[in-house]
């Protein structure tokens, strides 16, 4: 399986390998398409029910190490009722990669009464291709979400989103203006902006890949005008030196980039201290809930109008979005179980794990942090990522984001 996605990844035969194994995966997942359509029509009475038939251990594999209090919430709620309990209900952080590899092989076992049945995701690329060239992963939404998700969120379903700012020391006197991400390819910024390495980190990766697309190469070109008194690059364009704004921006923003922190703990940590005055750094904006963190030193290169005075407009983005998607693995034993589950993670309560500065739910009806902005502000101001145009140029773009990082 991973030698086939790696073809696949590739790009060498996406369109035939994914349309011969989707028609047979198809048929092999029958079982599991069957009861999610079932699940559909039923009450939460009823799903309980029948998940309270369904035997082996209830596992779980997460990207966020909060999915095992979720899987703590869920047991202390409906263990009862499905005869579950810490001794065969369980969930653990995995890294993607390792989801991967885990479910996979998983799918092969002559028994399954250990396997998952259900996964949190990240990685909405490597999902996608999995989600159409295998039977491993199967959607399912919960119909009492009703119109609190937004069409773009069912299909894989997001069951929440995580936003990546640009933050920076605002200390002192000697602090650089920011209004315009070209400003962070001057030479102002050479070195003094933490990011962590595309090659180590897929989320940044993916944040650049996206830049290339024809939305955000066009934004990027706005941006550059408007900074550059409407005055075009000579070196972009059709046979010159980058085919769009985006490439340009990449190639000039990685030139002044610092990649000796690898944590977007560690990065929060060092930025907010004193000495860092004028650095700049790309992590996720949860991190300021820690404690060790100097907030106080940081400002978040986003605004919103009525919010904290610290929020400061950037164009064309203040940084990255990314959602964790919720799937059932297909070769899981306890299929109804999962989609219980799924039901709980969209609500309130089963959200409350994630419920803080940085966390937010796809179902709209469960509000934000006090303090935080709406997921629709952030869809404003940040670069959303968009699997399915990744996985389209991910071989043509991550080879020449390689060659700038050698």
């Amino acid at each position: 399986m991973r030698k086939l996605l790696s073809v696949l990844l590739a790009g060498a035969f996406i369109v035939s390998a994914a349309g011969a194994l989707s028609a047979c995966n198809r048929t092999e997942a029958s079982g599991i398409e069957q009861k999610v359509e079932a699940a559909a029509t039923m009450t939460e009475d009823e799903l309980i029910a029948e998940a309270a038939k369904e035997t082996g251990k209830f596992v779980a594999y997460g990207n966020s190490s909060r999915i095992v209090d979720a899987m703590e919430g869920f047991v202390a709620k409906y263990g009862t009722q499905l005869n579950l309990s810490s001794s065969n209900a369980a969930a653990s952080k995995q890294t993607d990669t390792e989801i991967f590899t885990l479910i996979d092989t998983e799918s092969k076992a002559s028994s399954n009464t250990q396997n998952a049945s259900m996964v949190l995701i990240q990685d909405s690329a490597s999902l996608d291709l999995y989600r159409t060239s295998t039977d491993l992963f199967y959607n399912y939404v919960p119909a009492s979400l009703g119109s609190n998700i937004s069409e773009s969120d069912k299909v894989p379903l997001a069951q929440q989103y995580i936003n990546k700012l640009f933050m920076w020391n605002n200390q002192g006197s000697d602090v650089p203006e920011f209004s315009n991400v070209w400003e962070l390819t001057e030479d102002t910024y050479k070195d003094k902006i933490f990011f962590k390495s595309p090659k180590s980190e897929q989320v940044n990766m993916n944040f650049l890949i996206m830049l290339t697309g024809e939305e955000w190469s066009g934004k990027l070109e706005d941006a550059y005008l408007a900074l550059n008194n409407n005055t075009a690059a000579d070196d972009v364009g059709s046979g010159k030196k980058y085919e769009n704004y985006g490439y340009k921006w990449i190639s000039e923003f990685i030139a002044n980039c610092n990649f000796s922190i690898n944590s977007d703990t560690t990065m929060a940590q060092n930025l907010s201290k004193p000495e860092n005055a004028g650095r700049m750094g790309l992590f996720v904006l949860s991190k300021l809930r820690d404690d060790s963190v100097l907030t106080e030193n940081l400002q978040v290169a986003a605004w919103n109008e009525g919010s904290d005075n610290n929020y400061v407009k950037i164009e064309p983005f203040a940084g990255f979005m990314y959602a964790l998607y919720a799937q059932l693995a297909s070769h899981g034993p306890r299929p109804y179980t999962a989609m219980l589950f799924i039901n709980y993670l969209m609500t309130a309560e089963g959200f409350a794990p994630w419920a803080s500065l940085g966390g937010y739910s796809s179902n709209s009806s469960i509000p934000v942090t006090e303090g935080d902005s709406e997921l629709s502000f952030w869809r404003d101001n940040l670069v959303f990522e968009d699997g399915k145009y990744i996985i389209s140029v991910k071989t043509k773009v991550e080879d020449y984001i390689n060659g700038l990082l050698k």
